[in-house]
C-alpha cells in the first residue's frame, strides 16, 4: 500500500509536477494522466497534485504552457500531413508513362511535404528545459532573499531594542544632570551666604575694638 504524503511541497516537487504536466500537454495527453503520474512518483494523490498545479504552480509556467500547446498543435498537424504508406506500382503502362512524360506530371503528386520541423521541436523543447531550470534557480534565489529578509528584520528589531535602551539611559543621564545642576546651584548659594556672613562678622569685630587718641600732653586716651 502506497503511503500518501501529507508534508509540504518542495521546489523539487513543484518542478517534477511542472515537467510531467508540460510533457503531457505537449504530447496530447490529459492533465489527469499527468497528475496520476506525478502522484505515483511523489507518493501523493492525483487530487493533491491537481490542486497544487492549479493553485500555485500553473501561474509560474504560463509561458511554458503556451509553448507546449504550440508543440502539440504542430505535432497533430505533422501527423495529418504525414505521407501515406501506399506502395508504389512496380510496373507502369507505356501509355501512362508516355502520358505522364508528355504532360510533365510528377509521379508522386499526392505526396505532401510535412510542415512540422523536427529541429523546431527540438529547439522549443530546449527552450522549455531552460525555462524550467531558470524557474528552479529563481525559486532558490527567492528562498535565499526571503532568508536574508528575515535576518534583516531580526537585525532591525535588535537595533530598535538597543535604541530604546540607549534612549532610556540618555533620559536617566539628563535627569541626573538636572539634579546635580540644582545641587550645585544650591551649594553656590550657601557658599555665597556664608561668605557674606563672614564679611559682616569681620566688620563687627573691627567696630568692637577700642580706639585711642593722643592728647596735648602726649598721653593716649580711649575713645568710646
Amino acid at each position: 500500500m502506497t503511503v500518501v504524503r501529507q508534508d509540504a511541497w518542495t521546489p523539487d516537487d513543484d518542478l517534477i509536477l511542472a515537467e510531467v504536466t508540460l510533457r503531457h500537454i505537449r504530447e496530447g495527453g490529459t492533465q489527469l494522466e499527468a497528475f496520476e503520474e506525478v502522484g505515483e512518483k511523489l507518493g501523493r494523490t492525483a487530487a493533491a497534485c491537481g490542486f497544487r498545479w492549479n493553485s500555485c504552480v500553473r501561474k509560474k509556467y504560463e509561458a511554458a504552457i503556451q509553448i507546449a500547446k504550440a508543440q502539440r498543435k504542430q505535432r497533430k498537424q505533422a501527423q495529418r500531413n504525414r505521407p501515406s504508406s501506399r506502395a508504389l506500382p512496380t510496373s507502369y503502362d507505356e501509355s501512362a508513362m508516355t502520358s505522364s512524360t508528355d504532360h510533365h506530371e510528377p509521379i508522386m503528386s499526392d505526396v505532401s511535404i510535412p510542415v512540422y520541423s523536427e529541429l523546431e521541436e527540438e529547439l522549443s523543447f530546449d527552450a522549455v528545459i531552460r525555462f524550467l531550470k531558470n524557474q528552479k534557480n529563481l525559486s532558490k534565489r527567492i528562498k535565499q532573499m526571503e532568508k536574508e529578509l528575515e535576518e534583516k528584520e531580526e537585525e532591525l528589531v535588535q537595533l530598535r531594542q538597543e535604541n530604546n535602551q540607549m534612549n532610556k539611559q540618555l533620559n536617566h543621564a539628563l535627569t541626573d544632570y538636572q539634579v546635580v545642576n540644582e545641587d550645585y546651584r544650591t551649594l553656590i548659594q550657601i557658599m555665597d551666604r556664608a561668605r557674606k556672613m563672614a564679611l559682616l562678622t569681620d566688620d563687627e569685630d573691627l567696630d568692637a575694638k577700642p580706639k585711642f587718641k593722643m592728647d596735648a600732653n602726649g598721653n593716649l586716651e580711649r575713645v568710646d
